[in-house]
């Protein structure tokens, strides 16, 4: 599916840009600490943004599959969730952000096991 894999492509774009920013434009200006929550931000996006790249090629290759399309979903919320909540955490240390990030973190979860079982059934 083509909006998978420009949502995909997207986020790595972003997932770039804010590495750059957090290496260049914060360093000096946050706390050690909040750097590397930032960094964890940025790792999880590019991770979830490659994830959603191969969803979307998976999705032009094999039959319909509502576990692919879920993981897709799942995928880019994950990515709004845990990288977002780190990024507002890290520029307003707003500590009940922290709250938020485990809520991505199972959408990650859920997707990654959703492709499993698209793999496991189309491939």
């Amino acid at each position: 599916m083509k909006l998978f894999i420009i949502i995909g492509a997207v986020n790595a774009f972003l997932a770039v840009a804010l590495g750059a920013f957090g290496a260049h434009g914060l360093e000096g200006k946050v706390e050690p600490k909040y750097l590397e929550t930032w960094k964890t931000g940025v790792t999880y996006q590019m991770f979830h943004a490659v994830g959603l790249l191969i969803i979307g090629i998976l999705l032009g290759n094999i039959p319909a599959s509502s576990a692919l399309t879920w993981s897709g979903w799942l995928m880019t919320v994950g990515i709004v969730l845990f990288s977002g909540s780190l990024y507002v955490l890290t520029l307003t240390k707003i500590s009940m952000l922290g709250a938020i990030t485990p809520l991505g973190g199972v959408s990650f979860l859920v997707a990654w096991v959703l492709l499993i079982i698209a793999a496991v059934k189309f491939l």
